[in-house]
């Protein structure tokens, strides 16, 4: 389980039913499924719960940035709500469970501005469907969480609430678009977060602040309204947790079907059941450590992600070396024309008008949407059709694959993105290479910890066909297990 604050921060002792200070972890160390059952028993109240991470938060995210809607009064109301329906005999298994929203999922009453100027008055009319149904669970947000302007930018900065500093080293990003919601939650501001994710947004921050962060198949955490999405059919909702089994418990938690979601399928009987506690040794793993597209990565780097790898052979897992057949135009963001295009549809006008009023890199992007035309876009949509057959072909020979979930640490908050990755110069979005294949192909992934480089977190990727959610979860608890 990762510790990444060193800071700690301890409100007056939590009372236990006689009147004694109760002999418990810090809260904000805790599992979230060990807070949700001392609540749920009433050996804690959800009001003493909230009280120790607002103080949490008060101390801590200054130097963060990381949270950037807070309202202590807020959070203590929904936190005595909860104590009520606990009293009146309410069955809530995420009782008392501080939790932060990224700033692109609305939740009611709170300003939502996608970090944007256009946004910065908007106050959202109604909960997201992940945040009503993680509060009707018992879960309390705890704030909102800093993202780059529309989640369309590989760090979390943007003109309205700036940046976002690494939780171990306030030099460095954390990545992004979802860094506020890894910053926090790796600072023990909250014990989950929710995310979304169009092509990495969820797994590469995760990775560099030693989180797990988990992209489930589209459509199974319903998303049916909220903001006008640029990656219309990629971005999923993410979800973020310290350890495998909280990640897996709130994924279970939030898996449904909504109609109202175009992506929203019948879950699938046993899809959500609990997993195993270790899949089948006859699983046919296989781990690609350049994507077969020949990626860049750190020598550094990679010689951890090998490590985790040779650990779980001489554990007996049968990995094999091999890579997934891409297509030869599947390379660096093959598809990030879309996401051009996409932002160019839903905020050219406004750019057209006042420069000033957008990042100047998401400008850039718009501004580059302008010119594809409409036969790029079929052309982007037919190569998306390509891509996922032919991870479709792989996995006809194999049940997961293992890659890295990003080829470099975290680097410097100014910087957009790491000049150099492997000794050779990189691309804006050479850092963000591994991840969106897996968007495009609609299949579930997660990044789970694997050790550090210079001391900074690395991540390993684990990928499963599309609804084999359940599968990526139960051997990325193998992964986290397995020190190299």
């Amino acid at each position: 389980m990762n510790r990444l604050a060193a800071a700690s921060v301890r409100p007056e002792p939590v009372e236990g039913q006689d009147g004694a200070p109760a002999s418990i972890p810090p809260l904000h160390d805790m599992d979230a499924r060990e807070l949700a059952a001392r609540v749920a028993c009433r050996e804690l109240t959800a009001t003493d719960v909230a009280r120790h991470f607002i103080a949490r938060v008060e101390a801590l995210n200054p130097g963060l940035n990381a949270i950037v809607q807070f309202d202590p009064a807020r959070v203590l109301a929904e936190a005595e709500a909860v104590d009520r329906r606990l009293a009146a005999g309410e069955q809530l298994p995420l009782a008392g469970v501080p939790f932060t929203v990224k700033d692109n999922l609305w939740v009611e009453g709170y300003r939502i501005a996608q970090g944007s100027l256009l946004f910065e008055d908007f106050v959202a009319p109604r909960d997201a469907w992940a945040v009503a149904r993680l509060r009707a669970l018992g879960g309390v947000v705890l704030g909102i969480t800093n993202c780059s302007e529309f989640a369309c930018k590989g760090v979390t900065s943007n003109p309205v609430y700036g940046a976002t500093r690494h939780p171990l080293d306030p030099s460095l990003t954390p990545g992004g678009s979802s860094g506020g919601a890894v910053s926090a939650l790796a600072s023990g501001l909250g014990l989950l977060a929710l995310a979304t994710d169009a092509g990495g947004s969820t797994r590469r921050p995760a990775a560099h602040c030693g989180l797990v962060g988990l992209k489930p198949s589209p459509g199974l955490i319903p998303h049916p309204w909220g903001f006008a999405e640029p990656n219309y059919g990629l971005s999923v909702i993410g979800v973020l947790a310290r350890n495998v089994a909280d990640c897996a418990w709130a994924f279970d938690l939030l898996a449904a079907y909504d109609a109202g979601d175009p992506a929203g399928v019948p879950i699938p009987s046993g899809l959500t059941q609990p997993m195993p506690e270790t899949p089948p040794r006859d699983l046919r793993i296989a781990w690609s450590p350049r994507l077969g597209c020949d990626f860049a990565i750190d020598e550094d780097v990679l010689a951890q992600l090998q490590a985790r790898v040779d650990a779980l052979r001489a554990a007996g897992w049968q990995i094999a070396d091999a890579d997934p057949p891409w297509p030869p135009e599947a390379r660096e963001y093959p598809l990030i024309a879309l996401q051009h295009a996409g932002l160019h549809a839903l905020y050219g006008e406004q750019w057209a008008a006042d420069p000033t009023r957008i990042d100047p890199v998401l400008g850039g992007q718009i501004e580059t949407g302008a010119r594809i035309a409409p036969a790029d876009v079929a052309r982007a949509l037919r190569l998306r059709e390509r891509i996922a057959h032919a991870l479709a072909g792989f996995f006809e020979h194999y049940d997961l694959l293992l890659c890295p979930t990003a080829p470099v640490t975290a680097w410097p908050l100014e910087q957009l993105g790491p000049p150099v990755i492997g000794g050779q110069p990189a691309g804006p979005r050479g850092h963000a290479a591994f991840t969106p294949l897996f968007n495009y192909c609609g299949v579930p992934a997660c990044s789970v910890p694997a050790g550090t480089v210079r001391g900074l977190p690395v991540g390993l990727q684990v990928v499963a066909p599309r609804y084999e959610d359940a599968r990526v979860l139960g051997f990325a608890a193998v992964v986290e297990g397995c020190a190299a």
